[in-house]
């Protein structure tokens, strides 16, 4: 089973630009830019691979990324 974060990256489209900063500090490459409306804007592509380290969060220049805290889940019978 993969380690998960205790937080994941949600994006504001309102104040992404799009200068794919987050995308290109995040270590396991799970953000990507997307165009949306003849712009692009970050994307999370990968939740279950996203480790919350923040770095994405921290690096944006325009506050346009929060981390969220994760829903717990219950473990599956396999990960027991």
């Amino acid at each position: 089973m993969q380690a998960r974060g205790l937080a994941l990256p949600v994006i504001d489209p309102g104040r992404c630009t799009g200068c794919g900063w987050c995308v290109a500090v995040c270590p396991p490459h799970v953000l990507s830019l997307h165009p949306r409306g003849g712009v692009k804007i970050s994307t999370l592509d990968d939740a279950d691979g996203c480790t919350g380290c923040a770095l994405c969060a921290v690096r944006c220049p325009f506050d346009a990324i929060a981390m969220v805290r994760r829903e717990k889940r219950s473990p599956l019978p396999d990960e027991v």
